[in-house]
């Protein structure tokens, strides 16, 4: 089965006044089709930067390099015409923020149909408008009729995500990118908003990516999980080997800070991510990591099979005596 988005050494960087910030560097990896890719990390590890990159939606400071396919279409360098068409229609994002992507001044049901209008030649208004409405109705928004001639100010928060996902899916993506889709949710909202984007992963066989910070999120919804450090992927494997016996300190701090159902403390980790202006070298964890040592200061570790999932850590085969 070939990969509904391939993505090979990805790296974006941003020339500011203060210099280049090397945001991604050499990101590579596949999703499948029906397949959840759960990517964590901390603010500024390079998570959303990589499937804004992706999808063209940088300003014009960034430099892409590398390659991201999408079937037989390649988004890195390809002519803003071309990353129009694919973007919305064979790749969609759902954004963390649907007030602010919302239009407040149109009709949600308006913006709706805009999706389907700008990527299906030969589609009527009327024709837009009432699949607007169904697919208001298909990510559980009760009386769609009413709600598709309201505005973004007129819904809840868990409905104007709702309304985000239903653009998203307009036109059937093969991947459907999810920033952190259950930001500002309250829990019940935030189960019933990933168990619309599982349905449409199920009936649809979309290839879902979700970008977030809450790892009880990606155990209950991740096939596989992609854990990012600045810039880089330092550890990938399925779910239960990811949490289970992670390989990577960095996996392990994010673990240990968790809170659990008992009473015991909390780890944070220590530190604070690099400056990623003058990345360091060797392994950027290591000012950080417990278990550093100078050889960790040379050679950029690179990702490797070490027990159930691919670390990038020189010290993994001696921490899993450690742990």
């Amino acid at each position: 089965m070939s990969a509904a988005l391939s993505v090979t050494d990805l790296r974006v960087s941003f020339n500011t006044m203060l210099g280049t910030v090397q945001a991604v560097r050499g990101v590579s990896f596949d999703v499948q089709p029906g397949e959840v890719l759960g990517v964590v990390g901390e603010s500024g590890s390079g998570k959303s930067v990589t499937f804004l990159g992706i999808m063209g939606l940088l300003g014009r400071s960034a430099r892409i390099e590398g390659s991201a396919r999408i079937g037989d279409a390649e988004l890195v360098g390809a002519a803003p015409k071309v990353q129009r068409k694919v973007r919305g229609s064979e790749m969609a994002m759902i954004f963390q923020d649907p007030l602010s992507a919302l239009n407040p001044v149109h009709r949600v049901g308006a913006q709706v149909a805009e999706m389907l209008l700008a990527h299906q030649k030969g589609m009527t208004h009327k024709a837009a408008n009432e699949r607007a409405v169904e697919l208001l109705d298909i990510v559980g928004i009760p009386q769609p009729d009413q709600r598709a001639r309201q505005y973004a100010h007129e819904f809840s928060g868990g409905m104007r995500q709702r309304v985000m996902i239903a653009m998203a899916i307009a036109n059937n993506p093969k991947v459907l990118i999810a920033d952190e889709p259950t930001t500002a949710l309250d829990v019940t909202v935030q189960a019933q908003i990933l168990e619309v984007i599982d349905r449409i992963r199920k009936e649809m066989g979309t290839a879902v990516v979700l970008i977030t910070h809450d790892l009880g999120v990606v155990a209950r919804m991740a096939d596989r999980v992609q854990v990012m450090y600045a810039g880089r992927v330092v550890e990938r494997g399925d779910v239960m080997s990811i949490f289970q016996s992670p390989d990577h300190p960095y996996t392990r701090g994010l673990l240990a800070s968790l809170p659990g159902l008992g009473h015991e403390r909390l780890t944070p980790i220590p530190g604070a991510p690099p400056n990623m202006l003058q990345p360091p070298s060797g392994c950027a964890f290591r000012a950080r990591c417990p278990q550093a040592i100078p050889a960790c200061a040379s050679d950029l570790p690179e990702l490797v099979k070490v027990r159930l999932t691919e670390t990038a850590c020189i010290r993994a085969n001696e921490l899993e005596v450690m742990s």
